[in-house]
């Protein structure tokens, strides 16, 4: 027999299952589902749910997690989901003789509102607790997503300036009154003209590099007219207000918990963002130099004070309370101005106080900056993990607020400074400290939520079943292993 005849008899050849009768094949059925409309509006719930979760800042993980216990509380037990940076897609399997249903979202907003995020998670909670039909709960979803915020935007604007001036006596200015005057005032500034750059869409690379040329160009005419003796400070105390609202504690969760494509995206955004504000900082600084000649130029490397932020001029005794003030006033600011409600607000403030005390106490033994906000943020995140699920709050508002007053503003701002102003290579080098310092925050805070764990289950069946920490979604894992 040739070649050709050998190969069409192979090509002749069917596989005998193909040619069964229907329903004799080896077949896979998926499990007992709704009717295709209700899974689709099951899929869609959480669809929207994990949205707002992400635009909050949450972890793949934990939108991973809060999207399977929806959908399995609506009898989807076999559902696949995947979390990148700026989609979501899910997938329920109906067995091998039906296609799989596939639905998508794209998370486009991106904004704080902890109030909305709170009321999500008391939603989820009566989700998993099987007290709402699928339609209920999509239409209690709805008037959360369609609710304003609950204050006016000026309480916002108030709530920045009252961080600013917290950082400020935080970064070791409260011996100087119109320091966190001026800090407040450029703060408010920077956030009304943000608010009418955003209503005309301008890209946030661009709104970051107006606010800190703004808020640069408002220290170095103070000081420059003598109602400042530091400008460094004002300057450092504004960039951790547009440095605050990044996603450091999310971008780090991802990275730890295997998303490494949500992760990266996140530290994209992290780094243009960054990249913005470094331009704006720069920009002032250059034309402040330029027009204000010795009056501004005569700030040198060593007015600046050290990396790890000048020592105030206080008394030991004094010294803690006051920065364990400050800091919990930035916390709760910072979660003021993202809308937090009373409870979230002053779980907030308590991990804030905490982190500023920690890192104080650690900075006056000589523990290194990094090394002290990492161990501080990992107080924070242990103390909130326990206290978030007691109180039955989101665990990412004292995350994220607990680490605001911790962040690398002056190291940032000094590093700018030495590279732009002084032309040292030794600006590259500070810079490096001050991204360190960040990652050093968000990891400290995903280690102590992690370890917190343990404690929510009382220590008993908790070594075995780890789903990697936890920031927001349910309380209780479901049946199926989140991986």
């Amino acid at each position: 027999m040739g070649i050709t005849q050998r190969a069409r008899g192979v090509l002749r050849r069917r596989d005998p299952e193909l040619t069964m009768p229907p329903g004799t094949r080896n077949v896979v059925y998926g499990p007992a589902l709704p009717d295709e409309s209700t899974v689709h509006l099951v899929l869609d719930l959480g669809l929207r749910i994990g949205e707002v979760q992400m635009a909050s800042g949450a972890g793949a993980s934990d939108v991973t997690a809060t999207i399977v216990a929806v959908v399995s509380a609506y009898g989807l037990p076999h559902t696949e989901v995947d979390v990148i940076y700026t989609s979501i897609t899910v997938s329920t399997y109906r067995g091998t003789d039906l296609p799989p249903i596939t639905s998508l979202r794209v998370v486009r907003n991106r904004s704080l509102d902890y109030t909305r995020l709170d009321d999500v998670e008391k939603l989820l909670r009566r989700i998993t607790g099987n007290e709402l039909t699928a339609a209920e709960a999509y239409a209690e979803l709805d008037q959360i997503t369609a609710a304003p915020h609950p204050f006016p935007r000026w309480v916002a604007t108030l709530s920045w300036a009252g961080m600013a001036a917290s950082l400020a006596v935080l970064l070791g200015g409260g011996s100087t009154p119109m320091l966190p005057l001026v800090a407040a005032g450029s703060t408010a500034l920077v956030d009304r003209v943000g608010r009418l750059l955003n209503k005309r869409a301008l890209p946030f690379f661009f709104q970051q590099a107006v606010g800190g040329a703004i808020a640069t160009a408002v220290a170095l005419g103070c000081y420059a007219t003598g109602l400042l003796g530091n400008a460094a400070l004002a300057i450092a105390a504004s960039i951790i207000v547009l440095l605050s609202g990044m996603t450091v504690v999310g971008s780090m969760q991802d990275a730890i918990t295997g998303y490494n494509v949500t992760a990266a995206g996140r530290i994209a955004e992290l780094a243009l963002m960054s990249a913005g504000l470094i331009a704006g900082v720069v920009l002032s600084l250059y034309i402040g130099v330029r027009i204000g000649g010795e009056s501004v130029g005569s700030l040198d490397a060593q007015s600046l004070g050290l990396v790890e932020v000048p020592a105030p001029v206080l008394d030991m005794r004094v010294r803690l309370p006051v920065q364990m003030l400050a800091g919990a006033s930035t916390a709760a600011c910072f979660a003021l101005a993202s809308y937090a409600p009373p409870w979230p607000l002053l779980a907030a403030g308590i991990g804030g106080g905490v982190a500023a005390a920690v890192h104080s106490l650690l900075t006056l033994v000589d523990v290194h900056t990094v090394l002290a906000g990492a161990v501080a943020t990992t107080v924070v995140g242990f103390i909130g993990g326990i206290i978030a699920r007691r109180l039955e709050i989101p665990a990412l508002v004292i995350a994220v607020s607990g680490v605001a007053p911790l962040l690398p503003g002056f190291a940032t701002y000094r590093g700018l400074y030495e590279l732009s102003v002084l032309h040292s290579p030794a600006g590259v080098a500070t810079l490096m400290l001050a991204v360190a310092t960040g990652l050093a925050l968000g990891a400290g805070v995903v280690l102590g939520e992690y370890l917190a764990q343990p404690v929510r289950t009382r220590l008993g069946r908790l070594e075995r079943r780890f789903a990697g920490p936890r920031m927001s979604g349910p309380l209780r894992p479901t049946k199926r292993r989140i991986d």
